[in-house]
């Protein structure tokens, strides 16, 4: 196997790999409950087992996978090792990698963390990365143009579903503030969107999905028409946590992601994972996920 090319686009990668496998990211989330349940000790070796076994089942098998990085990183410097491992085994096997660290900062320190996840020469760079635009676009920018740089992309924060999420989000600002360079519905969220259209406007223009994606909960209800957000004009590819253990019911993505609906990755892990420790069992529990997702979508 050789390592996945960046030399093309990162948002054409991966509709190839939805079209191939399904709008599936299965998460990899090596929280200390489920280690418990898989038998697991909580430590190092028990973290290092975990992603094995998840690399064994997802590698070739669904779209891509989002491992979350603040279940390696408690364990320290051992645990960024496995993970740094577990990043270089998914590309060495062809499969894209979402890291969920949501990053955000200004100036240099974005600029290191653009370096840190997405640079060539990093032993910690993923095929795309998630970040927060909460001090403002403008500010994701270094990670915004090394992506574009290097082939990656990177997944926005714009609407989730946690209740404290809405005071941010839906919060009214002033057209065109949040830094996304076009005028926005009048919301926190309206101005990522517009910031993410606007980054993505050529890909459009090429007919191509945009490598700019956004973060959008499959259960926020009706926030996407009461904030007045052209999703499908943002021609992002849509990480959609929710899916599965949390619920959402293909009604549910309709009336959130209305004609994005094409765009929309599912993000699935308790109801995944719940299925190892054993590796054909796992890759199984993806592959179904995977289908019944296809179908939910309509792709």
């Amino acid at each position: 196997m050789t390592e996945t090319s960046t030399t093309r686009h990162f948002g054409a990668r991966l509709r190839e790999a939805m079209d191939t496998h399904g709008p599936l990211c299965a998460g990899i989330d090596p929280h200390a409950g489920l280690l418990s349940a898989w038998g697991l000790s909580d430590d190092v070796d028990g973290l290092t087992r975990f992603a094995q076994a998840t690399l064994e089942a997802f590698a070739g098998v669904v779209a891509c996978v989002k491992p979350q990085s603040a279940f390696f990183e408690r364990f320290g410097s051992a645990g960024i090792a496995v993970l740094e491992d577990t990043l270089r085994g998914f590309r060495e096997a062809g499969t894209l990698t979402i890291l969920d660290v949501k990053r955000g900062d200004i100036g240099s320190t974005m600029g290191g963390y653009a370096q840190a996840y997405l640079g060539d020469s990093s032993p910690l760079r993923a095929d795309a990365l998630t970040v927060s635009p909460y001090l403002g676009y403008g500010s994701l920018r270094p990670a915004l143009d090394l992506a574009a740089e290097t082939g990656r992309g990177v997944f926005v924060l714009a609407l989730t579903s946690n209740p404290e999420g809405a005071s941010v989000q839906h919060a009214q600002v002033a057209a065109g503030a949040g830094g996304g360079g076009a005028a926005g519905t009048g919301s926190v969220a309206g101005s990522i969107v517009a910031g993410v259209a606007a980054d993505n406007a050529e890909a459009r223009a090429s007919g191509r999905l945009g490598s700019v994606g956004m973060v959008v909960g499959a259960t926020v209800g009706s926030a996407v028409a009461d904030l007045g957000l052209d999703l499908a004009a943002a021609n992002a590819p849509l990480l959609a946590p929710g899916v599965g253990a949390q619920g959402a019911t293909a009604e549910d993505l309709r009336t959130v992601f209305g004609a994005a609906l094409p765009n929309v990755l599912a993000s699935s892990s308790r109801d995944v994972l719940g299925a190892g420790p054993d590796v054909s069992a796992l890759r199984e529990r993806a592959r179904r996920v995977a289908a019944d997702v296809r179908a939910m979508v309509g792709s």
